[in-house]
Order: structure tokens, then C-alpha cells, then sequence
């Protein structure tokens, strides 16, 4: 609810008559560099998650004692 808010404001503010264009290069690059960073951090945890789940020697001990 809080962000719809905040995108009103934004849009709101951007649609103003006042508005200057020099204003909306700013905004749209600063969001653009957010994307990039958000995009790069998303790439990197997904290249560095593992993909075997390692086993623990607790977990390994329990499955032995059941057998």
C-alpha cells in the first residue's frame, strides 16, 4: 500500500506542469543504476548458490541409526 502511494507521488510530481526535464533524466537514470545493481546482486546469488545440498554428519548419524 505504502509503495503505491509512493509511485502516486512520483507520478504525480513527474506529470506536474513544473516539471523539468533535466528532472526526469536524473530519476530515470537513478533508477536505471538501481536496476543494474539489484539485476547484477541477483545474478551473483543465484551463480553462487549451491547446487547439492551438502549433507550434515547429524542428519547422515540419524539415517544410519534407523536402518
Amino acid at each position: 500500500m505504502e509503495q503505491n502511494f509512493k509511485l502516486r507521488q512520483i507520478e504525480d510530481a513527474l506529470r506536474h506542469p513544473d516539471s523539468q526535464k533535466e528532472d526526469i533524466i536524473t530519476i530515470f537514470l537513478a533508477l536505471q543504476r538501481q536496476c543494474f545493481v539489484l539485476s547484477n546482486n541477483v545474478t551473483n546469488l543465484v551463480s553462487k548458490w549451491p547446487t547439492v545440498q551438502p549433507v550434515q554428519s547429524d542428519q547422515k548419524e540419524y539415517t544410519d541409526q534407523e536402518k
